[in-house]
């Protein structure tokens, strides 16, 4: 936070350095979530019923209880530690504390959507699908914005810092 008061930001290398890193690496996250998903299902409720409650067709099972829970308990956490240093960042982009805020919610919310949508579905209502693929779209939109917004906050080099008000 010290930087965004002090303007610091803007002058420190080794800072900019982390945060570019950082959006490198989440970027292959944000890849590799898209494949993950698009190799278990697709953005049709049918696809997204078919891998929750199973397909006899495809020889797919439907998600077990505790299946679901294991996945749920690490994402939780991971998804949680992932938001809380992505949207923390946001703080160092030079844009209205409104539209910062939204950048900082939407992504929380579509999180939840994306792993709640999974048990609406299993343990809900098949109608649920469209929740799933909501959230999903809404969390790897969300994400992109926020690394696309990172980097440009380092490369654009007009940082202004934090001290100077609402813009």
């Amino acid at each position: 936070m010290r930087f965004v008061i002090t303007g610091e930001w803007s002058r420190n290398r080794l800072l900019q350095t982390i945060v570019v890193l950082y959006s490198v690496y989440v970027s292959g996250l944000w890849l590799t979530n898209a494949l993950l998903y698009f190799e278990k299902m697709g953005l049709t409720p049918s696809s997204v019923v078919s891998y929750y409650l199973g397909n006899e067709e495809a020889f797919l099972s439907p998600r077990s209880y505790q299946g679901m829970l294991e996945v749920a308990h690490f994402h939780l956490f991971a998804m949680g530690m992932l938001l809380l240093v992505l949207t923390h960042l946001m703080l160092f982009v030079p844009l209205k504390n409104t539209t910062k805020a939204w950048l900082i919610v939407l992504p929380f919310v579509s999180a939840l959507l994306d792993e709640g949508g999974g048990w609406l579905v299993r343990f809900g209502h098949p109608g649920f699908a469209w929740v799933k693929i909501a959230g999903f779209l809404l969390l790897q939109g969300s994400l992109a914005a926020l690394v696309g917004l990172s980097l440009w906050s380092v490369f654009a080099g007009s940082q202004r810092n934090y001290a100077s008000g609402e813009r």
